[in-house]
């Protein structure tokens, strides 16, 4: 229970009540390994086909490891990530002259393309070196 902004009654996330009865509240919930793997998949597909498959809308032919790496990453990181990381595993396996995307060319592009984690570490262990790090005693004269 929050207080309303304003006045001093209080209701839930502190939004009024009259409009809290007029929101729709949809639960959400993580990805499970299962859901993951019906959303993403290509070719080969899993015993019966899902509704829904990224890779077939994006025509990548992707090998069984390569799936199973995908959704692994999908479910450590986002599936957004991981749709991300199909288009460009597909053109590093064109590049490289392939039919089918190998665990490889994932490998390589989720050492190209950090997610929101990865990239926050990076951030924290270099920030010495980028201009956002706030000068200590030294400013550059500007005369």
């Amino acid at each position: 229970m929050k207080v309303i902004r304003g006045t001093s009654y209080q209701s839930p996330h502190g939004i009024p009540i009259d409009l809290l009865d007029r929101l729709l509240i949809v639960s959400t919930s993580p990805y499970s390994e299962k859901d993951t793997k019906q959303i993403l998949p290509g070719s080969p597909a899993p015993p019966e086909p899902p509704p829904c498959c990224r890779c077939e809308e994006e025509d990548v032919e992707m090998s069984e490891d390569a799936y199973t790496v995908l959704t692994r990453i999908g479910l450590e990181t986002s599936l957004r990530y991981a749709i991300q990381l199909i288009t460009a595993a597909s053109l590093v396996c064109r590049k490289r002259k392939g039919t089918e995307v190998q665990v490889d060319d994932i490998k390589r592009v989720y050492s190209l393309f950090l997610d929101e984690s990865r990239s926050t570490q990076y951030m924290k262990e270099y920030q010495d070196a980028f201009l956002f790090n706030e000068l200590k005693g030294e400013t550059m004269d500007t005369s």
